[in-house]
């Protein structure tokens, strides 16, 4: 893991050297105050040479100010240095997120990503800054320290020196409970901003239901196991803290009894020792240092920990002969397709259905029936446990996932809408297309005329997940969207089924106009929506049980005629949701005809 977080310095190596060299020279510079002093009490002083002193002194201070720029440099640049490395650990994140497969998302919550990329990667930064220059900079304090305390006395500087492992046992005793409780606090933060980014993206529900408090006790939860991820790692802190503060503490005691007994046996002049006790600070202080950097140390170590978890996980990838398929015809074809998500349920069933080029096909059947799975498998969202799915008689798993989707256009219920303008949200279809494009997208999804109406025009920013607009206005940007696209295969996924009757006929339109020419495979639950479909397949329990046109289908008098009748049962139509699912369980599956 250290290989992994040292290659993010490469870029910066310039930087990087320039901030160690000016961390040597602070920690060299911090050996002249003592040495200075020593003089001082040993000649200048008690031979009263004046004018070496003030010398001296404005000399020290020149220093000073030397070493003040030295450490603007460091806090400065270092810290910029820091940011950069946490800036392309960021876009690496990201990059690796957008190549995830869809069953990563189906598991992580947005929240707990978010914090992973926010919180842990700050930590990162800090420790990408301050941990070679606070190693570098104790180091080299800690060793000047014992060759110059060995100058004035070296059996007081062995007696001193002698304390170090006793420090060294108790940060290492300490460090792994310190290491496990900061991972804990990690997890539980994330647990709070995965809560908190759920109850802010549902608050128009919770305003709805008037159900604040439930969200607020949901909220609690993580903030309580927060509290105590809190308090478990600060009495890990607390214990290594006041440890390691006693073991220094030790140090001002031995220095007092070895000095004094020093100093009575003649060992050690009396301006030596002072100089000694006013030196013993160059090693307390690179100590103190290291003691408290190792929080910080921990901290970004459990960051880079959960940044490794995220950038380890498995992304999408072309199979090793898929090739690049620049225009797709369109005919879809499913042989024997079993699929699952959690590799014990399947969710299709060796299924096997062909979709003509240029035919409209529809899909009806019980929620959880996998309609909505078998349109995600077309673009190759997820993989199939068994089977094949081919396009123009190639296995997709042969086509680039690139190639495979840029020829696939949906059209779903849930419509997504970025916080941006509608001319961006429109060009999310093709990014290179012309303002003429955009607007001639817009016109064919009927959304031109809208959009004319708004003080801004297509400039106008729709909020968050398209707040600003109703649900069949949204419908109809997202059907702009595919338009402008213009690919040949086209899924339409419940496209309706949250409208109004009257908005629903309007969109209607507008997907009939985007059906035109292209091979579409359309999820409905009203029956009304696709009775002019070449094809319907009834799909229940991840197997097809009847299959043919809306007439054939009529004609066998089986589960999509009691459907069609129920819906369309004047007495019957606002119970038909009710008894669908007693219908599909109580009829016996029928097999699709040959």
């Amino acid at each position: 893991m250290l290989k992994r977080f040292l290659k993010y310095y490469k870029p910066h190596k310039l930087l990087f050297s320039l901030d160690m060299c000016a961390s040597l020279l602070v920690a060299l510079t911090g050996i002249i105050y003592p040495i200075i002093t020593r003089t001082m009490l040993n000649d200048y002083i008690p031979n009263q040479k004046y004018r070496l002193i003030v010398f001296a002194g404005l000399g020290l201070l020149g220093i000073y100010v030397v070493r003040m720029l030295l450490n603007y440099f460091i806090q400065y640049q270092g810290h910029m240095m820091g940011v950069q490395i946490q800036a392309q650990m960021r876009r690496d994140m990201f990059n690796h997120l957008e190549k995830l497969p869809y069953s990563y998302y189906d598991n992580h919550e947005t929240g707990k990503i978010m914090s992973r990329m926010t919180n842990d990667l700050m930590e990162i930064s800090e420790l990408a800054h301050h941990g070679p220059e606070n190693i570098l900079i104790s180091t080299i304090s800690i060793v000047a320290a014992f060759v110059y305390l060995s100058t004035i006395n070296f059996y007081l500087t062995l007696i001193i020196f002698a304390c170090v492992p006793l420090m060294v046992a108790v940060s290492l005793s300490l460090r792994k409970k310190q290491r496990d409780a900061f991972m804990h606090t990690r997890v539980s933060i994330a647990r709070i901003n995965a809560a908190l980014e759920s109850s802010v993206s549902g608050i128009r529900v919770t305003k709805a239901y008037t159900n604040a408090q439930k969200e607020a006790e949901k909220f609690e939860e993580g903030n309580k196991d927060f509290i105590a991820a809190r308090k478990e790692s600060y009495n890990a802190m607390a214990q290594f803290h006041s440890s390691t503060t006693f073991v220094t503490d030790i140090f001002n005691v031995v220095m007092l009894i070895a000095g004094g007994l020093f100093l009575f046996g003649g060992k050690i002049k009396f301006a030596d020792y002072s100089a000694f006790i006013v030196s013993i600070s160059l090693f307390l202080n690179p100590v103190n240092t290291l003691i408290n950097f190792m929080e910080q140390y921990l901290n970004g170590v459990t960051g880079f920990k959960r940044f490794v978890e995220i950038m380890d996980e498995e992304p999408e990838k072309d199979e090793e002969n898929a090739a690049n398929v620049p225009k797709i015809e369109g005919r879809i074809e499913f042989e024997n397709v079993t699929c699952s998500y959690d590799d014990e349920t399947n969710v299709l069933k060796n299924v096997s259905m062909t979709i003509e080029k240029g035919q409209k096909y529809a899909l009806v059947g019980p929620s959880g029936g996998g309609k909505t799975t078998l349109c995600h498998l077309i673009p190759h969202f997820y993989d199939i446990a068994e089977g094949a799915i081919r396009i123009d008689g190639k296995d997709i798993r042969e086509i680039t996932l690139d190639s495979l989707r840029r020829n696939i256009g949906i059209v779903q219920q849930d419509i997504y809408l970025f916080n941006a303008s509608i001319r961006d949200n429109i060009l999310y279809g093709r990014l290179d297309a012309t303002e003429e494009e955009v607007i001639e997208a817009a016109k064919r999804a009927n959304i031109h005329d809208y959009i004319m109406t708004l003080e801004h025009g297509y400039d106008t920013q729709i909020g968050e997940r398209g707040v600003r607009l109703s649900g069949g206005q949204k419908q109809r940007l997202s059907i702009a969207r595919v338009f402008l696209k213009n690919p040949p295969i086209l899924i339409l996924d419940e496209a309706t089924s949250a409208l109004d009757n009257t908005t629903e006929i309007m969109i209607q339109r507008a997907l009939d106009e985007l059906c035109k020419g292209r091979t579409t495979l359309v999820v409905a639950h009203r029956l009304s929506t696709i009775q002019n479909a070449d094809r319907i397949t009834v799909i229940s329990g991840g197997r097809i049980v009847e299959s043919g046109s809306h007439d054939e289908l009529m004609e066998q008098n089986g589960l999509y005629s009691d459907l069609y009748r129920l819906q369309f049962d004047r007495d019957g139509v606002n119970l038909h949701l009710n008894h669908e699912e007693e219908l599909l369980s109580e009829r016996p599956h029928r097999k699709e005809p040959a």
